[in-house]
């Protein structure tokens, strides 16, 4: 993390709970994006992800159609692949379909395991978990694309569902 901006995103947001349905998509949504890529370039990119996927609101992002793929495409601004872009329109959807069931917020949090141990090292964080195999499971059951075990992780660690800060990390214990 040693840049200034990945810096800036650990000391005042990664591991910071969010709330709100737009902001857990968007933080699905772009680890997702950041799969194969380093997690710089997606923040980087992130303000044009928010306008080309206007804020990360589910029911404008879930009525994109042919044309709205091909304008993203085309975007530079975000990561172009087509995988990515449709997994987004479909997470989307699941998102909105998922309200009836308490809504994407609620649904990743009851994922929330109990509290484990510091790590000490980078060896020493996972890269997945029981709780991010479950969450992936269940999200791609509900229609969700795109939400391996390990990106599930990574979401559950950037929202503050698992805190993976290093033993004597400033952030360690700060998720609420």
């Amino acid at each position: 993390m040693g840049d200034a901006v990945n810096l800036a995103y650990h000391d005042t947001e990664w591991g910071m709970r969010v709330s709100g349905e737009s902001a857990h998509l968007e933080r699905l949504t772009l680890e997702a994006f950041q799969s194969g890529l380093s997690w710089r370039t997606i923040l980087d990119k992130r303000d044009n992800f928010r306008a080309a996927f206007a804020g990360f609101d589910a029911d404008v992002v879930a009525a994109y159609g042919p044309d709205d793929v091909e304008r993203l495409m085309a975007d530079a601004g975000i990561v172009r692949n087509l995988r990515k872009v449709q997994a987004a329109i479909t997470n989307a959807r699941a998102t909105v379909a998922l309200r009836d069931r308490g809504g994407l917020e609620t649904f990743i949090w009851s994922f929330r395991p109990e509290p484990g141990p510091a790590p000490r090292t980078t060896a020493d964080v996972p890269t997945t978990s029981p709780e991010s195999v479950a969450l992936s499971k269940a999200l791609k059951k509900a229609g969700f694309a795109h939400v391996g075990p390990t990106t599930m992780h990574a979401l559950m660690e950037a929202i503050g569902l698992v805190d993976d800060h290093l033993e004597g990390c400033h952030r360690r214990g700060c998720a609420h």
